[in-house]
C-alpha cells in the first residue's frame, strides 16, 4: 500500500514538473517574441522620427527658396508638431495609442503630399539642389517606414499567433500576455485615387 502511495506521489510530482517545464518554456518564448515586437516598434518609431526631422529641413528649404503658400507650410509644421507629441513606448502599445499615432502620422503624410503637389507650380524650387536632395531622402525614408511597419506587423502576427495558440494561450492568459494591434491601412486607402488631366 505504501508503494502505491509513493508511486502515485511520484506520478503527480512528475506531471507537475512537466507542466512547470512546459510553462517555463512557453513563458520564455512569449517573452522573446514580446521583445521582438518591442524592438520592431522601436524601429518604426525611429523611421518616423527621421521623417519628422527631415520635414523641418524641407520646410526651411522651401521657405528660403520661394514665397510659398503659407497655408501649406503651416499645415505641415502643425502636423509635424502633433506627430512628435504622440509618442509612446512599446509597453504602452495599446489599440488606442496606436490609432492616435497612426492618425498623427497620416496627417504628416497628407501635408507632405500637398506640399509636393504645390511644388510643381514653382520651377525654381524644383530645380533647387537642396530641395531635390531632401525630396530624395524623403522618398527613401518613406520606403524605410513602409519596411519597418511591415516588419512590425510580422512580429506582431507571430506573437499574436503564439499567444492565441493552444496550449500557450493558457499560459499566456495566466501570465498576462495579451495580443497586440498591428498597423492598419489609412482610412480610404482601399479606394484607388482618381487621376485626371
Amino acid at each position: 500500500m505504501k508503494g502505491t502511495k509513493n508511486l502515485a506521489l511520484y506520478v503527480i510530482l512528475g506531471i507537475v514538473l512537466i507542466l512547470v517545464f512546459i510553462g517555463c518554456g512557453k513563458y520564455n518564448g512569449l517573452v522573446k517574441q514580446d521583445e521582438t515586437v518591442k524592438n520592431a516598434w522601436g524601429n518604426v518609431s525611429t523611421e518616423y522620427q527621421k521623417r519628422n526631422d527631415l520635414v523641418q529641413n524641407l520646410v526651411n528649404t522651401v521657405k528660403g527658396a520661394a514665397a510659398f503658400e503659407k497655408e501649406t507650410l503651416t499645415g505641415l509644421v502643425e502636423a509635424r508638431a502633433k506627430a512628435t507629441s504622440v509618442n509612446f513606448t512599446a509597453e504602452n502599445l495599446t489599440d488606442e495609442n496606436l490609432a492616435k499615432f497612426q492618425a498623427a502620422q497620416s496627417q504628416v503624410s497628407g501635408s507632405l503630399s500637398r506640399l509636393l503637389a504645390v511644388v510643381e507650380n514653382y520651377p525654381d524650387l524644383k530645380a533647387n539642389q537642396n530641395f531635390l536632395q531632401l525630396q530624395g531622402q524623403l522618398e527613401g525614408i518613406e520606403n524605410d517606414i513602409r519596411g519597418s511597419r511591415n516588419r512590425f506587423n510580422g512580429a506582431v502576427q507571430k506573437y499574436n499567433t503564439e499567444v492565441r495558440s493552444f496550449p500557450t494561450n493558457i499560459f499566456a492568459g495566466m501570465m498576462g500576455f495579451k495580443t497586440r494591434e498591428e498597423f492598419k491601412a489609412d482610412a480610404g486607402a482601399e479606394k484607388a485615387p482618381k487621376v485626371s488631366f
